[in-house]
């Protein structure tokens, strides 16, 4: 059974930083691309970042870009997400996916078929 663990997260004010960590377990996160997603009140898995087991390109969203960071660990088997500089608006419940997207659902949760339980990070004025 795959599963999916993030660690990392927590309480911060605005302008610091953290770092997320996801761990798979009956997976091999070097067969697979990774993305991180967040559940804001608008949407249930908005897209923040991922890289792409081909090549290992990256992407972000516009609202994340410049201030985090993805990055995979394949010896260590986990993943990460570095987030700086961190604004209210990061606020959010974070979500680590893996699977074996199509190049154009990279940034779509439909491209993922393992998630983790989610992680909350709260980012305060």
């Amino acid at each position: 059974q795959v599963q999916l663990v993030e660690s990392g997260g927590g309480m911060v004010q605005s302008g610091e930083s953290l770092r997320l960590s996801c761990v798979p377990s009956g997976l091999s996160l070097s067969a697979y691309s990774m993305g991180w997603f967040r559940r804001t009140p608008d949407k249930d898995r908005d897209f923040v970042a991922a890289i792409r087991l081909s090549g290992g390109s990256t992407y972000y969203a516009d609202s994340v870009k410049g201030r985090f960071t993805i990055s995979k660990d394949n010896a260590k088997n986990t993943g990460y997400l570095q987030m700086n500089n961190l604004k209210p608006e990061d606020t959010a419940v974070y979500f680590c996916a893996a699977g074996v997207p199509i190049l154009s659902t990279t940034r779509e949760a439909r491209g993922y078929r393992y998630w983790g339980q989610g992680i909350q990070v709260t980012v305060s004025s």
